[in-house]
């Protein structure tokens, strides 16, 4: 397939920035114009013949002795890459940390053609000896990066076309870059994807032997996905985070330089032996990640008493790759309405979910992220009624060092930035500070970024998924939201029904009995009340109960009437005029929020408990209302 519109584009982007200085944004990515300008600053003639010789066969088998493990646990990938790539005239290389080649694998029609251009073993691709391309990039940047044809700042590299990514050891370390290269000539539709699937597998393997005095972590909000490379993997020593695969830190929306930092409480709300209870953790966020212990917690084990690797507490279940889901399940109209809203989002437009606490705003929006076309890209989910509100700014947008006072000394890149080429969902959208709103709509019309404190404007790039509980229109009538941000983020918008309108309770809860149970039994009574009750904070509460019931039993067990809560076995009288979505959203969900608090006599904890809400937000919606009436 021709490739003469990339050709035509990026020659006059180079006659632009090399001839008459100029500066061709938008014309080039960002991050290959950006490579330019650091290759010029560093004294770099593009008219010059890089000067490169590659290393003798001695130093050559030094470094690869140096590399053994790297060379070892990459060289599965290699040799299945280099069997499918190379029908395709393409070749995949594995380099060391500083970029030094230590083998090339598949076209050897191509290999001859790349070693014109000194691309072969024993030669160092950094940017500062042979300028912008695809591994030396890739090293600065800390990420995949393609290079095509003409994006090469030297024009002998031009006949190469180029995807590299940085290879990590657990401990965050950069230990080498996987490249796939091949003819410029020639579209390579899938070699980005490629590499970063084959250092996905390499990085696993880090993790295979377990890691020494460490508390080894495998998870993921997919439970099926537990024992493959894409699980995500977390090691701990001291509570802090010591070790992690990429999958782990995207769970949590961390970066490598992260790994030594992040306290074990500052990720998770309870400790890590619940592990044993219901193969599950729960996230600060309140969501379930499903997990199970790896090897370097059975290595912690034996060290203590020789004690047999499976050994566990008396009567505790092994959490397994089979460990239950516990999102709801999604109804046939659910099911429609995921299929148009993701429909819309690969097409680059905002979803806008409304409905009250608790429906599944998250569970839905993390669904159609899986779906989409960036799924394999982050899901970052930023809780905009959570952040402190002095900080909500430089943790959404960033900072340089010493903006403020107690920046980090490195500066941070911010929650908008984490969601980097994948989804960002911005939840509680509705209770966002006014005073914040402006900016957040000029970084959504302009999709540039400028941090705290200065810094060079990033460019942006994720598509938009916000949710609330408030009713918007009702907000903008008051002010206290604006109405040209809610037209930027309402292009397709969906409502989540409460848990009383659901069509069929009763199969909701067998279904989500089946995937919580644990081997427990409801008995048909028991069954008939859970799906009797009006839950007020929806499928989180009852979610919430279901749990309960499992901690409170055995497995075998047939849990009836009797175990369930007062007040699902005595239901209160119905009010006279309970709120109906006719009333709005923010009518019901002050409905909601007195149920629970009758329910619980009072007890403003449980009742924010309850609806999943912290007490401050209980306390403050109840406010507003008795203010307003």
């Amino acid at each position: 397939m021709s490739q003469q519109p990339l050709l035509h584009r990026v020659g006059n982007a180079r006659r632009s920035f090399f001839e008459r200085g100029a500066t061709p944004v938008g014309i080039v990515p960002d991050t290959i114009l950006q490579s330019w300008q650091r290759c010029l600053r560093g004294g770099l003639s593009v008219d010059a013949q890089p000067e490169v010789e590659p290393l003798p066969d001695a130093r050559l088998r030094e470094l690869r002795e140096r590399q053994q493990k790297l060379w070892r646990l990459a060289r599965p990938e290699l040799d299945g890459l280099a069997a499918d790539i190379a029908a395709a005239g393409s070749i995949v290389l594995l380099t060391d940390e500083d970029g030094w080649i230590l083998d090339a694998e598949g076209s050897p029609g191509f290999l001859d053609k790349a070693g014109r251009v000194a691309l072969m073993p024993g030669v160092r691709w950094d940017e500062t000896t042979v300028g912008t391309n695809a591994i030396g990039t890739a090293i600065v940047e800390g990420r995949s990066v393609e290079v095509r044809g003409g994006e090469h700042y030297f024009a002998p590299h031009g006949i190469l076309t180029c995807s590299a990514t940085p290879i990590f050891d657990p401990y965050g370390q950069r230990v080498g870059v996987l490249d796939i290269s091949g003819d410029a000539r020639l579209q390579h539709l899938h070699a980005r994807v490629l590499a970063r699937q084959a250092v996905a597998h390499i990085e696993h393997r880090y993790f295979d032997a377990g890691l020494a005095d460490c508390e080894l972590v495998r998870l993921h909000h997919d439970a099926t996905l537990l024992g493959t490379p894409r699980e995500g993997i977390l090691g701990f020593r001291g509570g802090r985070l010591v070790a992690a695969n990429r999958t782990g830190l995207a769970l949590f929306g961390l970066e490598h330089a992260d790994i030594g930092h992040a306290p074990y409480a500052a990720l998770f709300d309870g400790p890590l032996s619940r592990l044993h209870d219901d193969g599950a953790l729960i996230d600060r966020q309140g969501r379930a990640l499903y997990g199970q212990l790896g090897e370097g917690q059975r290595a912690l084990v034996r060290g203590r008493a020789d004690a047999r690797p499976a050994a566990l507490p008396t009567g505790s279940r092994r959490p397994a790759a089979t460990a239950v889901d516990a999102t709801p399940l999604f109804d046939a109209d659910q099911q429609r309405a995921l299929d148009r809203a993701c429909r819309v989002l690969d097409a680059q437009l905002p979803v806008l979910l409304q409905g009250e606490t608790g429906t599944g705003k998250e569970v839905f929006a993390r669904e159609l992220h899986r779906r989409s076309l960036r799924a394999d890209k982050p899901f970052v989910a930023v809780n905009c009624a959570a952040l402190p509100e002095g900080l909500i700014e430089a943790e959404l947008f960033g900072y340089e060092e010493g903006a403020f006072t107690g920046a980090r000394r490195q500066g941070s890149t911010g929650l908008l930035r984490q969601a980097q080429g994948g989804v960002l969902f911005l939840d509680e959208i509705g209770d966002m500070p006014l005073a914040l709103q402006p900016r957040l709509l000029r970084v959504l019309q302009e999709r540039t970024l400028s941090p705290l404190g200065g810094g060079k404007p990033v460019q942006l790039d994720f598509t938009l998924i916000c949710a609330t509980h408030r009713d918007l229109d009702l907000a903008m009538q008051t002010g206290d939201f604006r109405s040209d941000l809610y037209y930027r983020i309402a292009d397709h918008a969906v409502l989540l029904p409460p848990l009383r309108e659901h069509p069929d309770r009763a199969a909701l809860v067998a279904g989500l009995w089946t995937r919580l149970g644990q081997g427990r039994e409801l008995d048909p009574a028991a069954r008939a009340a859970l799906a009797a009750h009006a839950w007020p904070g929806n499928v989180r509460q009852l979610c919430a109960c279901l749990r309960t019931l499992v901690a409170l039993s055995d497995p075998g067990d047939v849990i009836g009437v009797d175990a369930l809560p007062a007040q699902v076995r005595h239901p209160a009288p119905p009010a006279p005029r309970p709120a109906s979505a006719g009333d709005g959203l923010e009518a019901m969900t002050l409905a909601a929020m007195r149920e629970a608090l009758a329910v619980s006599g009072g007890n403003v904890a449980a009742a924010a408990r309850a609806l999943g809400i912290s007490r401050s937000t209980l306390y403050r919606r109840l406010g507003e209302a008795a203010h307003r009436h």
